[in-house]
């Protein structure tokens, strides 16, 4: 549902309330079942027929059914349609009753746009899962931050569901599972320690890029004892820095527990002047003295974990593991 300029300032005085709930009313939402509809919105970029249609193989063959939103087709520049009709789509999933969960299709750009339109108590109101990486972060990080709501970072329709994708994602939204996540024997070697140690606190993060862009807004959790994870694609070294550089400038590494860089995919240095990735993260983590790591199996990649934002976990950067300290669903 949209809402009008009354509503709308309605709701912010809501949210704001809502904001000053204390920590212990993190929802956790109910958990997946076979048979259940998952909503497929498009928040973000343009995709086409042929997507939806993949997204229904993929999830028929896990047991669901699946509900398109009313404006996943359309298209409004590189936008898959109007802000209002994207922010519309989505409080319509979590409105209905039939849907169990949300996917969002794919990443891009637009999630930030939508922010200022969501109804943040109607969605704390109707908690369900919401999935997806990339240009989604913007969504996670808001809803979890303004509805209280555990949010996930992880594949989005349009992602490859291979075994490895697919056995996190049932064991953390079917099976309620409280789980310790690491990488596996055929992806150990690119996991690097950058300070070793174990941390609690809990865990925000997504994509750097919009993590960086929202600096500033009201629309981010609370970093303090949080334990930050990371991730991005298609960034040149120098820019990863500028936002790293940015996030530090802004208190936030200040702030935090832990911290994970998941991978960054296609992030080479621009010349033969140029730092090393784990050269900037050593730069800017290691003097925060907090464990952390590098190459955890997050971020634009075929094998992806299933990320609880929100949840209280343990890491041990040594090991290079998060252990969920709970169940993230219900």
């Amino acid at each position: 549902m949209y809402i009008n300029r009354r509503q709308f300032l309605t709701t912010l005085g809501l949210t704001t309330i809502a904001t000053q709930l204390p920590p212990h009313t993190t929802i956790q939402p109910p958990r997946l079942k076979i048979g259940d509809t998952i909503g497929l919105i498009s928040p973000a970029g343009i995709i086409e027929t042929k997507d939806i249609e993949n997204a229904k193989q993929t999830f028929t063959n896990l047991g669901l059914k699946i509900k398109t939103g009313a404006h996943i087709l359309d298209q409004n520049g590189y936008l898959a349609g109007t802000d209002i009709n994207r922010a519309k789509d989505i409080h319509t999933m979590f409105v209905d009753k039939s849907v169990k969960a949300i996917i969002a299709m794919r990443g891009g750009w637009g999630c930030n746009r939508i922010l200022p339109l969501l109804n943040y108590p109607l969605i704390r109101s109707h908690p369900k899962i919401i999935l997806g990486y990339s240009d989604i972060t913007s969504l996670l990080l808001a809803i979890n931050a303004r509805s209280r709501l555990i949010t996930f970072h992880g594949a989005v329709a349009t992602s490859t569901w291979n075994q490895f994708t697919v056995d996190y994602f049932q064991r953390l939204l079917f099976n309620a599972e409280q789980l310790t996540m690491g990488n596996t024997a055929t992806n150990e070697g690119k996991r690097e320690l950058i300070t070793p140690g174990k941390a609690q606190g809990r865990l925000i993060g997504g994509n750097l890029s919009v993590v960086a862009t929202m600096v500033g807004s009201p629309y981010l959790p609370s970093w303090h004892h949080s334990i930050l994870f990371l991730e991005d694609i298609g960034e040149d070294i120098y820019r990863l820095d500028r936002m790293l550089t940015q996030l530090k400038n802004a208190g936030i590494l200040n702030q935090i527990s832990g911290f994970i860089f998941g991978q960054c995919t296609n992030c080479q240095p621009s010349d033969e002047k140029s730092f090393t990735l784990i050269q900037v993260l050593q730069q800017h983590i290691k003097p925060l003295n907090i464990p952390a790591w590098y190459g955890s199996m997050i971020g634009h990649i075929k094998d992806k974990f299933t990320i609880p934002v929100g949840l209280e976990v343990e890491i041990d950067a040594d090991h290079g593991t998060i252990k969920m300290l709970k169940s993230a669903v219900i």
